[in-house]
């Protein structure tokens, strides 16, 4: 029977590469900051650096309603969304439909008209609308008035018709063909994006419950840290586009695909697990961090342990025969050890204390690197904001963060903040606040709606 070595199994994580001891946080952060450059400025780079022309300066005027759009996964919703003297965000007449194309194949006519029928008796309700805001979480390229031309999509979703064409237009369109004629902007943006401007909207100025009058605000960083992994900011110089502005309050929103990163260091695991996915090459950072990979990857390293003798219990060579591992029930188990849920903790006895927990120690390193890797990116954008100056006590940097790998998965929270205060405030303390927000997407096209598309000028003039 063996014996729990806590020691030896932070060996084996050494010799094959996956310690987070093995990454210096100051390098992955310089790294990261170098690929955005390069990305930027349009020259070769893991980091696309996608422009959204979107500037988030300013918080939304009280009364302004819009129409918010969110397409993702297999629901589409729709809401009116208003705000309030502070700002904050106020959801309503929540309308909510499968998702056109993900039950049968559609035309583009079809997959537009299915987004219009939800949207219309909305719009005929509300007259008073000052836009429409539509978080389309798939991928696509922002064109310069903001629109989205989709560039590929899920397998769950069939409508080969719509890509390359503009989303926003062709919905204008649809709806006029329901005799709704819109003439307000329709503005298109990613998730990522949407969860940076939720945060304008949830997050007070100040970090905490005011909102600092008469003080400008500190600007947001948008993180996902769930299924998938990215970040976004707002960013003053994009050398390929021709963007470079001096106030930072006419900045643009950049979404930098921080999940395609290509790690400078990846061990014999990590490049063997690459190798045994949909998307070999692609994807090098997000497959270390998100809820897509985290438990599949947890599984190709305790084969591993097992082959090593690292890791032995009774039923271990049914651990070796097991295909697949989600990321919620290795998180059910972390969470419930003592009760051994889901298909990986069955597979334990009772009198198997140590190898169970040899297993968790395992999957808890997996973990920790993990958030290592994702406050480096956070980092990365927040010193690339600081080059602008160091933010304010009472006017923070804000890090609104999305993603129930964030929220749910354990230990992944405390050990994210933990390395992204260490990084941040290494040389100097740095003022900033990380906060979760809920319904992002949703709420972030809302405040999208009524930001500035493709002009940089000051939010102020689209809210006034």
């Amino acid at each position: 029977m063996m014996t729990f070595n806590a020691n030896a199994l932070s060996d084996f994580a050494r010799f094959y590469g996956f310690h987070y001891g093995a990454f210096e946080p100051e390098s992955l952060v310089r790294d990261l900051l170098i690929d955005m450059e390069r990305g930027l400025a349009g020259q070769a780079s893991s980091l696309q650096m996608i422009p959204s022309y979107l500037t988030p300066a300013a918080r939304p005027r009280a009364g302004k309603k819009v129409l918010a759009l969110d397409a993702g996964g297999t629901n589409l919703r729709a809401a009116v969304v208003s705000f309030d003297e502070a700002g904050k965000a106020f959801a309503a007449s929540l309308q909510k439909a499968p998702m056109p194309g993900t039950r049968g194949r559609v035309s583009a006519d079809e997959f537009f008209d299915q987004i219009a029928a939800l949207a219309a008796p909305l719009l005929e309700t509300e007259k008073d609308l000052a836009g429409m805001g539509f978080t389309f979480s798939y991928p696509m390229t922002i064109t310069r008035d903001a629109d989205g031309l989709p560039t590929a999509f899920s397998k769950e979703l069939d409508a080969p018709e719509v890509l390359g064409r503009p989303v926003g237009a062709e919905l204008r369109r649809a709806l006029g063909r329901r005799g709704i004629s819109f003439e307000g902007p329709i503005v298109l943006l990613n998730d990522t994006a949407a969860t940076l401007l939720s945060g304008l909207s949830l997050i007070a100025a100040d970090g905490g419950e005011g909102q600092s009058p008469g003080l400008a605000a500190g600007p947001v960083i948008g993180l996902i840290l769930g299924t998938g992994f990215n970040t976004a900011y707002p960013e003053q110089r994009i050398p390929k586009i021709g963007f470079d502005v001096s106030d930072a309050q006419s900045a643009q929103i950049v979404v930098c695909e921080t999940g395609a990163f290509a790690l400078r260091f990846r061990g014999p695991l990590d490049l063997a697990f690459d190798r045994a996915t949909k998307n070999p090459g692609a994807y090098s950072l997000e497959k270390t961090t998100s809820g897509a990979y985290l438990g599949p990857l947890t599984l190709f390293i305790l084969k591993q342990a097992v082959r090593d003798g690292v890791l032995a219990f009774a039923r271990s060579s049914e651990l070796l025969e097991m295909p697949h591992l989600e990321t919620r029930d290795l998180n059910d188990l972390q969470r419930c050890p003592g009760s051994r849920p889901g298909p990986l903790g069955a597979l334990f006895g009772a009198d198997e204390e140590a190898a169970l927990a040899s297993a968790l120690s395992l999957a808890s390193l997996v973990t920790e690197r993990g958030a290592l890797f994702s406050a480096a990116a956070a980092a990365a954008a927040a010193e690339r904001l600081r080059q602008g100056g160091d933010f304010l006590p009472q006017a923070p940097l804000r890090i609104a963060v999305e993603g129930t790998t964030y929220l749910r998965y354990k230990g992944m929270r405390r050990a994210f903040e933990a390395h992204l205060h260490r990084m941040l405030n290494r040389e100097k303390p740095c003022a900033y606040v990380v906060s979760p927000v809920e319904q992002a997407s949703l709420l972030g096209a809302a405040v999208a709606a009524l930001s500035p598309a493709g002009t940089g000028a000051p939010l102020a003039e689209r809210m006034g």
